[in-house]
């Protein structure tokens, strides 16, 4: 009899992470692998995103995606996915995690977790968005307390900016937006729409300060386990399912800032932003970030910043 397997993510059905989970379930429902369960949305049954990440490690559940911010704490080489306006085109960064950039974290990941990654997700560009008032300089960013996700690296990032940056589970994210613990917000702008907080906050920069990254994770002892063959079934369900994230992706960044605007929400582009002044507040953080890194990780993912460090 095949094993069942648990597949879990902690965003809703409209987004393209539950999309992307829903995909490689259904790739793999019959298979070597197993019988697979998914659960689109661990928040939905009043879990975290963190307890779902310990489920993942501890072997209680199988498949899920967890930002990499999340794990840079423990693995800080995976802070070279999160160093301040530093990618400004996905296409290079994928492929520099396809290849050499994403053996080298991959390995790290498995030296000082436990977990294996199976790939890397496009979580786009992290955009700023707040109830107050536009923002285009460090000066607009001055008084406001933005939530982010539990990273120092972005704590820090963000706080170097001007702001009083708070970190607060997934779970809790439209709580603190809806009633006002928060005045600002940074994400990709897909979760605008996923989770509604374009109707609390009017106003969108396109600071694209962060490019989020998804680690695809497995216990390692789950796949250590696995025969040759049951590893083949499973990396090739994931790269069709990879495929299918990295497009949705990019084709929701571009969709997602049509409904944004069709809904009268207030969006400052790029070219209305002061990014000379912008990029300037953050070098230190991202100077000091880069000198902790290995030379040949950051060689890999981030080639035109080596004369930096």
């Amino acid at each position: 009899m095949k094993s069942t397997f648990y597949l879990a993510g902690y965003q809703g059905n409209a987004s393209i992470l539950t999309a992307a989970l829903t995909t490689l379930a259904r790739r793999l429902d019959g298979s070597l692998v197993g019988t697979p369960h998914l659960q689109p949305d661990v928040t939905a049954l009043g879990e975290s995103a963190a307890s779902l990440f310990a489920s993942l490690e501890n072997g209680e559940r199988h498949i899920g995606y967890m930002a990499s911010g999340y794990l840079s704490a423990r693995v800080p080489e995976l802070a070279v996915l999160d160093l301040p306006f530093s990618v400004q085109d996905r296409q290079t960064a994928l492929a520099a995690l396809d290849g050499e950039a994403g053996n080298l974290l991959r390995r790290a990941v498995a030296q000082q977790s436990g977990f294996h990654v199976l790939a890397f997700w496009d979580n786009g560009f992290r955009h700023i968005s707040n109830a107050v008032r536009p923002i285009a300089t460090p000066e607009d960013c001055q008084g406001l307390v933005i939530r982010t996700l539990d990273s120092d690296l972005y704590r820090r990032a963000l706080s170097a900016l001007g702001f009083t940056a708070m970190t607060t589970d997934v779970k809790d994210l439209v709580r603190v937006v809806e009633d006002r613990t928060v005045d600002a917000q940074e994400n990709p702008l897909t979760n605008l729409l996923t989770f509604d907080l374009w109707k609390h906050h009017p106003h969108v920069s396109l600071t694209g300060h962060f490019y989020g990254v998804l680690l695809l994770v497995c216990p390692r002892s789950w796949y250590e386990r696995l025969s040759p063959a049951q590893r083949e079934t499973l990396q090739q369900a994931v790269k069709e399912a990879t495929a299918q994230q990295r497009s949705n992706a990019a084709e929701q960044d571009t969709s997602a800032l049509t409904r944004l605007r069709s809904l009268g929400v207030q969006v400052n582009t790029m070219e209305a932003l002061d990014m000379p002044r912008l990029q300037q507040a953050t070098a230190d953080v991202r100077r000091h970030s880069l000198s902790q890194l290995p030379p040949e990780l950051v060689q890999a993912y981030l080639p035109a910043e080596v004369s930096i460090s």
